[in-house]
This record gives C-alpha cells, structure tokens and sequence, in this order.
C-alpha cells in the first residue's frame, strides 16, 4: 500500500498494512519511494501519512478511543 508523507509529498510504501490498520500502534514501516535506488525500511509515524490523494488516515487507524469521542 503506498501513502504519502504530509511534508515532502514523498511516497511511502507501507510493509506491515496490520500495524497501519492498529490504533494501537503509532508508527509504521515503510520505505520512500523518492530516488531511482531502493531505499532503507524506516519508521513513519501515523500522523505525518495521508492518503495519496491528500486525505487523512481515518480515526479508526489512528486513535485508540475514536469511538468515544
């Protein structure tokens, strides 16, 4: 699945979907997609992803309690 970083507008190959769709967890996988060479795994945290088309991560993916708010 691929995302994009809020800030460079980069690409983001998501490697764990499971530990994207956990609102437990705040950060996740992933390699940048900028460059012509394969780039290093590092970790992204949720908040600075959006979907390619400029939309938010839905709260479900993110926050732990959305249901309560």
């Amino acid at each position: 699945m691929l995302l994009q970083e809020k800030e460079s507008g980069d690409l983001i190959e998501i490697l764990d979907v499971e530990a994207l769709l956990s609102p437990t967890k705040q950060e996740v996988p992933g390699k940048n997609q900028a460059g012509q060479e394969e780039q290093e795994t590092a970790t992204f945290p949720k908040t600075n992803l959006v979907f390619p088309s400029g939309e938010a991560l839905p709260r479900c993916w993110t926050e732990e309690n959305y249901q309560t708010h």
